[in-house]
């Protein structure tokens, strides 16, 4: 399969018959390097209801008939605009015919800023523990540093990890790394970072500190083959 980095913390999984985005906040991100319009998705993964993580679901979705997998609140909300969704909540985990989703914890907040500027709240925020194709991405959402990670790391065994550097709003470098080495995947990739001034770092820097051959910081558009 083929993991690609869009900026953010859009991520793209091209399976052998699936097409999987995780948090798909392309319009308004300008560090994407895709096209909202003409992007396709079998399944849209979202971790939590911020509107630069859900960014274009529902666009996406729409046009594509996509199944969206997202937590209980932020599910409901995007079923009442007329999304197919399947609703989980963290500790759950289901088997598609794509791959399983488990979702985990995350330390954040999580609510959508509608057309009209209203703030909806949008339940928990999560990580996604996706297993396809016999390897495990981890993509850790928007999240400050916490102990569990350990017990994450030392209950699976994660190919690709994908954990935010940026500071302010998540985990900065310094503990993304401890988070790095708690969660012990065999390659970790930098997200949510250099989009907003606020969350300016250096992910070349920081891939370069992870555990040696481990750390890697795509660019958007890059990818890993797994």
């Amino acid at each position: 399969m083929k993991v690609s980095f869009h900026g953010q913390s859009a991520v793209k999984v091209v399976t052998e018959k699936h097409t999987i985005f995780i948090d798909p906040f392309i319009t308004g991100n300008e560090t994407s390097d895709l096209d909202a319009s003409n992007v396709e998705a079998d399944v849209i993964l979202l971790t939590h209801g911020h509107n630069d993580h859900v960014g274009d679901t529902i666009e996406i979705a729409k046009r594509n008939e996509s199944l969206v997998v997202a937590p209980n609140e932020l599910a409901n909300y995007l079923s009442s605009r007329g999304l197919n969704t399947h609703p989980m909540h963290i500790g759950g985990a289901h088997l598609f015919d794509f791959g399983k989703v488990k979702l985990t914890q995350a330390f954040h907040g999580s609510a959508f800023t509608d057309e009209n500027g209203e703030s909806i709240y949008t339940g928990m925020p999560a990580g996604i523990l996706l297993t396809v194709e016999g390897k495990t991405i981890y993509h850790a959402g928007d999240t400050g540093l916490f102990s569990d990670l350990k017990l994450i790391g030392e209950r699976n065994e994660i190919d690709l990890a994908f954990l935010p550097i940026g500071d302010n709003f998540t985990m900065g470098p310094e503990d993304a790394l401890v988070a790095a080495e708690w969660i012990n995947a065999k390659q970790v990739v930098p997200i949510h970072y250099n989009t907003f001034p606020l969350i300016e770092q250096d992910g070349d820097a920081f891939a370069e500190k992870v555990k040696p051959g481990k750390g890697i910081a795509l660019k958007p558009g890059e990818s890993i083959d797994l």
